[in-house]
């Protein structure tokens, strides 16, 4: 039987873009990392022969989301963190039933963070006091609202309010926080002018890079005080 994980920092999507970042952020300080994902990029193997454990979950259903937590528990008999990266960004489109939309984006963004939270407290009380952590990723339009991304921005919020919920249930052995981005980086595939467009919709008009979230991360988790609250990291968007 494999030797069980002390105390890792459980990352859900951690196999692209922040999610991927903070997983080997992690690793280089020596915390052990377990990451949840979808499909199998060559980053998920990078990430495996870095030390990660890596386990294939499907969030799409409540299903594989109790069966990823029956996975965690097998590996480990606690945690230090949960950090809710998983995501999806869907837009109303008339090919869509609408109905479909709202389930899709609400199953991701609500129901694994509120099942997992659940499931996996035990292994997150029983350190002391402000001993760990649980951080929702949301998004700055829980701020502003999104004409074209509604489900998405409803889903968003309704994650925001599990913060405090969940900080008020948790305290004082577990500190729960979010952190609502912007534009941190671009993809590859994103063009010269979309990338403009972009950056004008900030009042700072630059994609930071994922440094901006490392920190914060770093910050959350090293702090003794600092529980249900949501860090915008937005350069000023919704003032725009």
């Amino acid at each position: 039987m494999a030797k069980k994980l002390q105390r890792p920092v459980v990352i859900t999507g951690g196999g692209r873009r922040i999610g991927l970042a903070l997983a080997h952020h992690l690793l280089a300080q020596k915390i052990p990392v377990l990451v949840s994902y979808r499909t199998r990029y060559d980053a998920i193997d990078v990430l495996a022969d870095s030390g990660a454990t890596c386990i294939q979950a499907d969030f799409s259903h409540d299903d594989g989301i109790l069966a990823f937590a029956e996975e965690v528990k097998a590996r480990c008999d606690g945690l230090r963190a949960l950090l809710h990266n998983a995501s999806e960004w869907q837009a109303e489109s008339p090919d869509v039933a609408l109905s479909n939309t709202l389930i899709a984006m609400l199953q991701i963004h609500v129901h694994a963070p509120y099942l997992l939270n659940f499931h996996l407290a035990p292994l997150l009380r029983g350190y002391g006091h402000a001993a760990s952590d649980i951080i929702h990723f949301t998004d700055y339009v829980v701020e502003t609202g999104s004409d074209k991304h509604i489900a998405y921005a409803a889903s968003k919020a309704a994650l925001d309010n599990l913060t405090r919920s969940f900080a008020r249930k948790l305290a004082p052995e577990v500190k729960v926080n979010a952190i609502a981005p912007a534009l941190i980086l671009f993809n590859e595939s994103d063009d010269a002018d979309y990338r403009q467009k972009a950056l004008n919709k900030s009042l700072m008009k630059i994609a930071p890079g994922e440094k901006e979230i490392l920190d914060l991360v770093d910050y959350l988790l090293t702090s003794r005080f600092v529980t249900g609250r949501s860090f915008a990291v937005d350069g000023g968007r919704p003032l725009r």
